[in-house]
Formats: structure tokens, C-alpha cells, sequence
């Protein structure tokens, strides 16, 4: 039996570049399920995404998955991207081995809490306020540039990761300080700025809303002393003042002494981010 996809609907291509496709997949022409092929919009039209990848239950355990995932990247390879991104349910344990054994490396987790009634108790001693716009002007070039640098360091090449960092400015924080929705709180010592944090809220999931700790950063010299927990407590102050329940958030996955934080104060993983270059 031969696994094929065959397009559900027309090419989708945007101005900028980009294109989409939604294709059944097929064995001898029966559909079997379904894959969305994109690429994707923060990073440039050289990196693709292999999104809602299903097979019905009745043809699942063989190999129609990894099939349709090996020929959806030679769509992309087709649409020119050089690289390819998949993200997995953390509790898909099938789908999480397939794209280890295709050869993808995870790069980030996205995680999330479901938040108290009632706001937790900040730590003793800490004090916070929102950022003057001298010091947000300050941390947001800051913050850009080590954004992009971030994804440089895990070798996305140094064009896609400044795409990166332009798109998530221009769709997270278009209006600076007066973007609607947003908070961008610094922690204080001794009259000094210690840290940052930038909450807001998007769309996770279709219908699905949610507050976002798009970053929360402590001074190198002043880690180690409570500040990161006082800033993600404080965001779940935001969040519940904002009439948010849940409050999700994004970490690299090499960044385990912020993954074992996050695990202490009741974050799961929702989704394991992978990529792997297309040759």
C-alpha cells in the first residue's frame, strides 16, 4: 500500500512570501487523515511548519504518520525553507517519538498554569512597580537583541532570529508601554532595577485564551535570590487582575534552572518544540 498526500485545498500564499496548504493523507487513495503544511510567518518563508498532522484511529501503528511527515518536508523543500518545525502534545507519547526517530531536536516547551482564585502571597521583601518609559525603552532594545540572540545560540541562522524578534515586537508589544492588555513590571532592590517582567495575554489555542509571560529576566548578579520566583508570582497577579485563569508561557529547553522554577510554582508542559534542517 502506497501513502500519499493529496491536496484538500488551493495553495494559500500571503504577500510576504508565505504559503500554506491543508492535504488528506492517502493509502491507494483512501483518506486515512490530514496535515497542514505552512511556513512559518515569525521566523520567514525558509522555515516550515508541519501542523494538525492526523491519522484516523483505525490506521494508526503503521507508519502512515511518519510517511505524511517525511512528505510534507519535501513540500517545504519544494517551497524553498531550509528548515522544518513541528510542535507535539507533551502527553502524545507516539507523535513525540516519531519526530525524535525523523531525526528532530527539541528547542522549547511551552507550559502552563491554571491559576488560583486567589492571588498567591508575594515573597517577603519584594518590591516591584511598572517600568517608566525611559526604563522600558532601555530593557526593549535590550530584550530584543537577546531574543534574537537566544535562537542564534541554537542555531537558527542570524536573518530568521532577528525576523523572530521583529514579529513577536510588532504582534506582542506594537504600542510600546501603551499596547493594551500589557504590563511590563521591574523589580526593585535598594532603589536599584533588578528585573523585568512583560506579561500580556493571546490566543494559544482556536477560541482559547490565555495571560503570557512573554519574558521575565533578572539581572545576572541578582539571580539566586528569589527575584524570578517574586516576578512569575507577580505575574499571576497580572493575570487574575486581567480576569485571566490560565497563564502560559515559553522556555528553551536547555534553560533548566527556569524549567525546574516554573515545575515548583505548578506549570505543566502543554507542547514540545522540535526542528530539524531540511538538506
Amino acid at each position: 500500500m502506497t501513502t500519499t498526500l493529496r491536496p484538500s485545498e488551493p495553495l494559500q500564499q500571503s504577500a510576504d512570501g508565505g504559503r500554506s496548504r491543508t492535504y488528506d493523507i492517502c493509502v491507494n487513495s483512501r483518506r486515512v487523515g490530514s496535515v497542514h503544511v505552512a511556513t512559518d510567518p515569525a521566523f520567514g518563508p525558509a522555515s516550515g511548519l508541519i501542523a494538525r498532522l492526523r491519522v484516523d484511529e483505525p490506521d494508526r501503528g503503521r507508519g502512515r504518520g511518519t510517511v505524511a511527515a517525511l512528505a510534507s518536508e519535501e513540500v517545504l523543500r519544494g517551497w524553498g525553507c531550509r528548515e522544518v518545525l513541528v510542535s507535539v502534545p507533551a502527553d502524545a507519547d507516539a507523535a513525540l517519538r516519531m519526530v525524535r526517530s525523523l531525526g528532530y531536536t527539541e528547542r522549547s516547551r511551552n507550559m502552563v498554569k491554571e491559576l488560583p482564585a486567589r492571588p498567591p502571597a508575594l515573597p517577603e521583601g519584594f518590591t516591584y512597580r511598572p517600568a517608566t518609559e525611559a526604563e522600558f525603552t532601555a530593557w526593549s532594545a535590550r530584550s530584543k537583541a537577546a531574543f534574537a540572540q537566544s535562537w542564534i545560540d541554537r542555531g537558527v541562522p542570524e536573518d530568521r532570529a532577528l525576523a523572530k524578534a521583529e514579529d513577536s515586537r510588532r504582534r506582542f508589544l506594537p504600542q510600546g508601554l501603551a499596547t493594551p492588555g500589557v504590563a511590563v513590571d521591574v523589580a526593585v532592590r535598594d532603589g536599584r532595577v533588578v528585573g523585568h517582567l512583560w506579561t500580556g495575554a493571546l490566543e494559544a489555542e482556536p477560541g482559547e485564551r490565555q495571560a503570557f509571560v512573554f519574558e521575565v529576566e533578572v539581572d545576572a548578579e541578582q539571580r539566586g535570590r528569589g527575584y524570578g520566583r517574586g516576578l512569575m508570582l507577580l505575574a499571576e497577579h497580572e493575570a487574575l487582575a486581567a480576569g485571566e485563569h490560565l497563564l502560559g508561557l515559553h522556555v528553551f529547553t536547555g534553560n533548566t534552572p527556569a524549567i525546574r522554577l516554573y515545575e515548583s510554582l505548578g506549570y505543566r508542559t502543554t507542547y514540545v518544540n522540535s526542528a530539524k534542517p531540511l538538506l
